[in-house]
């Protein structure tokens, strides 16, 4: 009996085990079986083959088919973890209703929200429910301060940290790091002529105990300057008067520059009225009183220094002398009128005439600083070139103009400029030069060989042709005003 009850209780185990591994769509398809659903003899003596039999027959169909029933037929669930807090969601199928419908699959415990339209976390962060003690940190936060001065990790700067004010603090440099910094921008200024753009770099660097070097570093740079640059500096130290510097400054750097004199007239000789012209300069642009020069009488022992003292004082007593002073550099660039450019350029071309020496010709050129008039230089040197009316001149010109040329110190557009005048012009050389239009085309074809002047020069050279109207080898026929000289 007891081997008969354990052969019937593996059975069961058996059939139980094949009906839970069976696979999810054999699940959904067979109907579900349950203890309930297998009938268990009063003979424990039943054999394993009337077992099987039975279960193989399935339980006895219901007289009465509920209504729990039917729901459960078309309408199963897989099953759910052990958690319970799965997040997908399974589209149960129904034949009853239009679209499946969609059921979230949460445990009964779960404590995620049951609406479809909302993420799935815990409500209000897991701040609140009942039983917890809300969010963490949130007490704390809400609690006023209390400061007690009398704690040993007390910090009075932490308290007042709201009436603190930030700044950023800019190094002192010093005057060899200023002269380094300074440098570069003065150059740069001395090619762009730009001052305002000088003044706001140097504005960049904290220039405390350093604004005399200003003075000091400009004049230095200047004297080993031509002319242009020296005026330049004093421009600028005119505007830089209560923008980098004031009056003690001003004072102070010269006072340094006399000191150093003996030194700087190692590297410029004429250091001394150099310095003398600047001093002069910056007492009648107001940078300094007239009395600082008084302060001097009798002081001095050193002769460049005295020279440099009573130049100032010569330019400032001397008739109209504040307003000389403006151009005490000359005329320089831009700022000179043409006629003394005009008057420059035919002084050192007659002196190459003379002398032959072309690079002291390129020499004064240069130093006229008008590279946008340069095409006077080739006008004058053709107007020579006609009125000589002698070839060996010529040549020496046009060995000018070669030079001039290969070293594009007067650029192909200033040449056509300077011929295009002359060309203008030649009706009314004419009448000082009558064969004028002989020489020029000979200059012209001089220069069209050595490649001096561009193609455009060449096409558009004039010539006078001799238009008669009676000819002499033709018998005497008049010629008509259409006539048109074939010389021409």
């Amino acid at each position: 009996m007891c081997s008969s009850f354990s052969r019937g209780l593996r059975a069961r185990k058996f059939l139980l085990a094949g009906i839970s591994c069976g696979s999810p769509k054999d699940s959904l398809n067979r109907q579900r079986v349950t203890m309930a659903d297998i009938e268990i003899p009063d003979a424990i003596e039943k054999s394993t083959e009337e077992l099987l039999a039975e279960l193989d027959e399935g339980p006895a169909p219901s007289a009465v088919e509920t209504a729990e029933d039917k729901k459960k037929k078309h309408h199963k669930r897989s099953r759910v973890g052990s958690g319970g807090d799965s997040s997908e969601m399974v589209a149960v199928p129904n034949h009853h209703a239009s679209q499946p419908k969609l059921e979230l699959k949460y445990g009964k415990n779960s404590r995620r929200s049951r609406n479809i339209q909302r993420r799935g976390a815990p409500k209000k962060g897991g701040a609140g429910g009942k039983g917890v003690w809300g969010l963490p940190g949130l007490s704390e936060l809400n609690e006023p301060e209390e400061i007690d001065r009398n704690d040993p990790n007390f910090d009075p700067d932490a308290v007042d940290a709201a009436n603190v004010k930030v700044a950023v603090i800019v190094p002192e440099k010093t005057e060899e790091e200023f002269r380094a910094f300074a440098e570069p921008i003065f150059q740069e200024y001395f090619l762009s002529s730009d001052t305002e753009e000088a003044i706001n770099s140097i504005l960049e660097t904290n220039l405390a105990g350093n604004r005399h070097v200003v003075v000091m570093l400009m004049i230095e740079m200047a004297m080993e300057h031509k002319a242009s640059h020296r005026e330049l500096a004093s421009e600028f130290l005119s505007e830089s008067y209560r923008r980098l510097c004031y009056p003690k400054d001003y004072a102070k750097a010269f006072d340094e520059l006399l000191k150093n004199l003996p030194e700087l007239v190692l590297d410029t000789p004429d250091a001394a009225n150099v310095l003398g012209k600047f001093l002069a300069r910056c007492i009648a642009d107001d940078c300094l009183p007239p009395a600082f020069l008084n302060g001097y009488k009798g002081k001095v022992e050193c002769e460049h220094a005295r020279t440099t003292l009573n130049l100032a004082n010569t330019l400032l007593v001397m008739k109209h002398g504040m307003s000389r002073l403006d151009t005490i550099w000359g005329q320089c660039g831009p700022t000179r009128p043409t006629k003394s450019l005009t008057r420059q350029i035919i002084m050192f071309l007659k002196e190459y005439l003379d002398s032959g020496d072309i690079q002291e010709a390129h020499r004064c050129l240069l130093e006229l600083e008008s590279p946008h008039f340069h095409h006077e230089v080739v006008y004058e040197t053709v107007i020579l070139a006609l009125e000589s009316l002698s070839e060996s001149v010529e040549d020496r010109l046009l060995k000018l103009m070669k030079y001039f040329a290969d070293a594009v110190v007067i650029t192909p557009e200033q040449i056509k400029n300077g011929f295009f005048r002359v060309f203008d012009e030649m009706p009314d050389i004419c009448l000082d030069v009558p064969p004028a239009y002989v020489c020029l085309e000979r200059f012209v074809t001089k220069c069209d060989r050595d490649k001096i002047a561009p193609r455009d020069v060449v096409t558009r050279l004039p010539s006078r042709g001799r238009k008669r109207f009676v000819s002499e080898g033709d018998g005497g026929l008049l010629k008509g005003l259409d006539y048109i000289s074939p010389y021409v």
